[in-house]
């Protein structure tokens, strides 16, 4: 059954190939085309295009289809094209010729629409949450090993003192920038374009401003043109978001597979959470932190697949749309499990003490000695010249007291700062008015 079709048939080869994957992926979907059902006949009703008893059965019916969708007995048939046919024909089904004017008003175009934005909203406060989790085991970490100290490295050279404080506060404050990124696509998702239809509008008197209302969102995409335009605008935005964060657990993933390497030897996890070799008795390897990093610079690639979907498409809409949850969907629960194992590991993660007491690591104490001569008055380039000569010459013997006290250094890390600005960040979510809105529709 397709919502669309009139007296012809179509050829069985064309239907497998432009369905493609939509019944699978639209099965993520099926609450929120409910949700956006339920707030849409509620507007038919209020202009007079259903009448109160029709919408009273309408919404019994929807709230018994979104219990079947929550409680995973809710399927799309093989005949049947997408979730918006699927939720109408099992509709028309039950309570006949009421089912049938759901669509009064509104184009599967608008539809889908509605039903990406809510579906991403959705999952944007999962990724959200599993950041935040993730940002409060960085924190912890930093202040209980804030006292311990590492080689920091440019170059991949040995370089200057740093500290495990350091480094887990580093990618905690990149996180912080990383939902700044979040904010803005969520603030994109968080426009209704329900009633722009096939992108033209509607010449029913629809009220937009209340189904806007009704489904929690802050505002409308109010030119029914650029509402349509928003679709492939809105994947990039979010793509870009979760790129953002994937760069942060890409790093980090990155930084554990050095330190944990032997010839390192700065951290290492318990036995069972590295895998082994076939042959080799002694390896201990990284594998999960190795696929996060993979599997976070495939995520990374995500906003130029879309991009490169969507370029030089004019306005309207256009079925090269639809291949765009293709490569979202899969990436939007990829990144969810990497920010939910990155936090298991660290967890787990253990820090080796005493580091820099390695002689190898003498020449990261240059700097300090440069600076405690400059302390003591002599000229600056004066002093890198005395300590690169000891250098050289083999006498070099510094101490090894780091003394740092400047804002976010290794003695004054700022991490209550770090936290104070991750919650003004999540607080500008407001998903509690959401969740309300869609609350109340269902009650």
């Amino acid at each position: 059954m397709k919502i669309w079709q009139k007296n012809v048939s179509v050829n069985k080869d064309i239907e497998t190939f432009t369905v493609g994957k939509d019944r699978e992926l639209d099965l993520q979907m099926a609450a929120f085309d409910v949700l956006g059902s339920l707030a849409h006949v509620e507007m038919l009703e209020s202009i007079g295009l259903l009448t109160a008893d029709e919408l009273a059965e309408i919404q019994v019916a929807l709230k018994q289809i979104y219990t079947e969708i929550e409680a995973g007995n809710f399927t799309i048939e093989d005949t049947v094209e997408d979730v918006h046919s699927q939720v109408e024909w099992l509709l028309t089904q039950r309570i006949g010729d009421a089912g049938k004017k759901i669509h009064s008003g509104r184009s599967r175009n608008d539809q889908v629409l509605v039903d990406l934005k809510l579906f991403f909203r959705d999952r944007i406060e999962e990724m959200v949450g599993n950041t935040s989790v993730l940002f409060g085991q960085l924190i912890e970490l930093s202040n209980t090993h804030k006292d311990k100290l590492l080689p920091g490295y440019t170059h991949l050279q040995i370089a200057m003192p740093s500290s495990f404080g350091l480094w887990f506060g580093a990618y905690a404050e990149s996180l912080v920038d990383d939902m700044e990124m979040m904010l803005a696509a969520w603030k994109i998702c968080n426009k209704n374009p329900l009633g722009s239809a096939a992108g033209y509008g509607s010449s029913f008197p629809l009220n937009r401003t209340m189904t806007t209302r009704l489904l929690g969102f802050e505002s409308l995409n109010y030119n029914v043109v650029y509402a349509q335009m928003g679709r492939g605008k809105t994947e990039r935005i979010l793509a870009q978001a979760m790129s953002s964060v994937a760069a942060t657990l890409a790093k980090m993933a990155m930084d554990v597979c050095l330190f944990i390497n032997q010839n390192f030897s700065f951290i290492s996890f318990p036995d069972e959470l590295t895998t082994g070799s076939s042959i080799m008795p002694h390896k201990k390897n990284p594998d999960v932190f190795e696929l996060i990093r993979s599997r976070c610079n495939k995520i990374q690639a995500l906003p130029n697949e879309i991009a490169m979907m969507t370029t030089n498409l004019p306005s309207g809409y256009h079925r090269d749309l639809q291949l765009l949850k293709e490569n979202l969907f899969p990436a939007i629960t990829s990144l969810n499990e990497c920010l939910e194992m990155t936090t298991f590991m660290l967890q787990h993660i253990r820090i080796k003490d005493h580091i820099l007491e390695d002689k190898k690591y003498a020449y990261l104490f240059s700097v300090e000695v440069v600076n405690e001569l400059a302390l003591q008055g002599v000229p600056f380039r004066e002093a890198y010249k005395i300590v690169g000569e000891t250098i050289e010459n083999g006498t070099f013997a510094p101490g090894i007291a780091v003394h740092h006290t400047h804002e976010g250094s290794i003695g004054n890390l700022c991490n209550a700062e770090i936290e104070g600005m991750m919650a003004d960040v999540l607080n500008q979510f407001k998903f509690e008015k959401t969740k309300e809105a869609l609350q109340q529709l269902l009650a």
